[in-house]
């Protein structure tokens, strides 16, 4: 398969002088297009960090990042925020959905950043991801009256919103109940198959890892398998 993405002697450091943490330490990695990839590693590893860098959200001190084609280190704020809109979805543990606002609402928020405006077009596409997402019934409830795992499948649409190539979940189950957290990794495979969306989940869960097509351990700053 194709690379999606490639890093090359990633380097992070936090501070100066005295006081300097080198989070990344020269990390390598290859990402495949329509890979469902897990990221494991201890805490304190520069898993968080490395998801942070590969979402555009914060540049490395040092080193190589390539995604489609594009340098992203040489990148601006301007530019890296718009690949991010067209290109990356997020998912983390926290869903970080707007309380206030219906499933559907949450659903198309990044297409409505994007356009300026909520359209009819998006509006079918965030029915028809709520829809996949076994929440038809849902639709048009505000997200405080859903369940934990209910509110991580709006969080996977929401992802999946502006049909992303990349997604990248943060302990995306970690804060769900057993069924809860595999009903929601059979989703995120389901869309893996059928899309090719690549996905890189980082997780402490060993049955999450072993769901997924490869895993990748970080520790200390670097990629040790």
């Amino acid at each position: 398969m194709s690379a999606l993405l490639e890093t090359s002697e990633l380097v992070k450091t936090f501070g100066a002088g005295d006081t300097a943490t080198r989070v990344l330490r020269g990390l390598n990695l290859r990402l495949s297009t329509g890979e469902m990839a897990a990221l494991l590693g201890p805490s304190g590893s520069g898993k968080s960090t490395l998801l942070t860098i590969l979402g555009t959200l914060m540049k490395p001190t040092s080193g190589r990042y390539q995604m489609l084609g594009h340098d992203l280190i040489a990148a601006d704020d301007r530019e890296l925020t718009v690949f991010r809109n067209r290109h990356i979805g997020f998912v983390f543990q926290f869903h970080n959905l707007l309380p206030d606002f219906t499933a559907l609402e949450n659903v198309i928020f990044p297409t409505a950043v994007r356009e300026g405006r909520e359209t009819a077009t998006a509006r079918a596409r965030g029915r028809d991801l709520l829809v996949r997402m076994g929440l038809a019934d849902r639709i048009d409830f505000p997200t405080a009256n859903l369940s934990g795992g209910q509110k991580q499948r709006v969080a996977v649409a929401r992802a999946l919103m502006n049909s992303p190539e990349l997604v990248l979940a943060d302990e995306p189950t970690g804060n769900l109940d057993r069924a809860s957290a595999l009903q929601v990794m059979e989703l995120i495979g389901q869309i893996n198959r059928d899309e090719g969306t690549t996905f890189l989940i980082s997780t402490h869960d060993e049955k999450i890892a072993a769901a997924c097509q490869r895993q990748i351990v970080v520790a200390d700053g670097l990629v040790t398998g």
